[in-house]
């Protein structure tokens, strides 16, 4: 005969929850009584199972993360992240992705299909006015937010505007003064950091005395491709820049294979400079200001997991990560 939570809960004389609680190590259960179910438990050599104890303490024993896609490096990084605080303490995760403001198929909100299938939520990106982050507050679950700040909720992210500070200046002590900027969605919808990597930018530009040329910016649209393209386009300028901002090291990437394709060599003809430390960076030689996206991924989950295993709730926490500039063969002088 099978044994079950029941029959423990039975012979130690406490509710399966308990039971539940005191197998799992979770608070709330005097030390005592954890001792006692324990041993009723190695006794009748009952191992406690998943679903029954999610069962008996109201859970499901998953976390939704909501993302606006899976298939960019950022992305994939951020849940590597996730899934390896997640894996340690036997939660399951449920993934959803959401597309973009842009996309063509209809957004449909997220939250009635989290509702009631997860302990709590983690968003990845999202704007703080986006519908589908506010249909996941609607919900009142335990929620943490990646690259977002919403005051009440958990927050882990960088500071973008002085990511792009951190990057422009770069290039304005090296002598560039004709500066182009690629962004990535327009500002304002869906994501935060083009809005504040733009401010972060044209903010010291002013600062410097440097014009902000709006024939010097364009979108890349946070991919190799867009950038590419927005790249050449500025090449075909009457004066093309010097020095090119891409808002994230995969535009960089873009914009070092158009000019390597037009005859010319980041850095030595125009300098290239991008945000994230991203894993080819280093081998593709690119200037950039680096953030540890997998540990902000590890810092929102791990802040989750604090609430869900919390009865009385917990102070939301807001962590913000430094940045660092990696100096590398893709910046230099001006050639003139």
């Amino acid at each position: 005969m099978t044994i079950t939570i029941r029959d423990v809960a039975e012979a130690a004389g406490v509710s399966t929850a308990t039971v539940s609680r005191a197998l799992r190590g979770l608070p709330n259960v005097d030390e005592t009584t954890r001792a006692k179910v324990k041993a009723v438990a190695l006794s009748m050599d009952y191992v406690i199972s998943p679903s029954a104890s999610r069962l008996a303490s109201g859970r499901t024993g998953s976390i939704g993360v909501v993302t606006p896609q899976v298939a960019g490096w950022y992305f994939s990084t951020v849940l590597s992240g996730v899934e390896a605080v997640l894996q340690q303490a036997g939660m399951d995760l449920l993934l959803m992705s959401v597309g973009d403001e842009s996309s063509p198929v209809p957004r449909n909100l997220v939250a009635p299909r989290l509702n009631r299938r997860v302990d709590g939520v983690i968003t990845i990106a999202l704007a703080p006015q986006d519908a589908q982050l506010q249909s996941v507050l609607s919900l009142h679950l335990p929620t943490s937010l990646i690259g977002a700040a919403i005051a009440g909720v958990s927050t882990a992210g960088i500071d973008d505007v002085a990511a792009a500070r951190t990057a422009t200046q770069h290039l304005i002590n090296l002598g560039h003064r004709r500066i182009a900027v690629i962004t990535g969605a327009p500002p304002g919808e869906f994501f935060t950091a083009p809005h504040a990597r733009y401010l972060g930018f044209t903010d010291l530009m002013r600062e410097a005395g440097l014009a902000v040329d709006p024939a010097l910016e364009t979108r890349g649209y946070f991919t190799i491709a867009g950038a590419e393209s927005a790249m050449t386009k500025l090449l075909a300028e009457r004066e093309r820049p010097t020095a090119v901002f891409a808002m994230s090291d995969e535009m960089a990437f873009g914009a070092m294979r158009s000019l390597r394709n037009h005859g010319l060599h980041p850095g030595r003809d125009v300098s290239v400079i991008g945000i994230d430390g991203h894993d080819m960076s280093e081998l593709l030689d690119l200037t950039t200001v680096a953030q540890p996206v997998q540990e902000l991924g590890g810092i929102a989950a791990e802040a989750l997991m604090r609430q869900i295993r919390s009865d009385d709730g917990q102070v939301p926490t807001h962590v913000q990560v430094p940045t660092q500039l990696i100096v590398r063969g893709s910046t230099a002088p001006p050639a003139n």
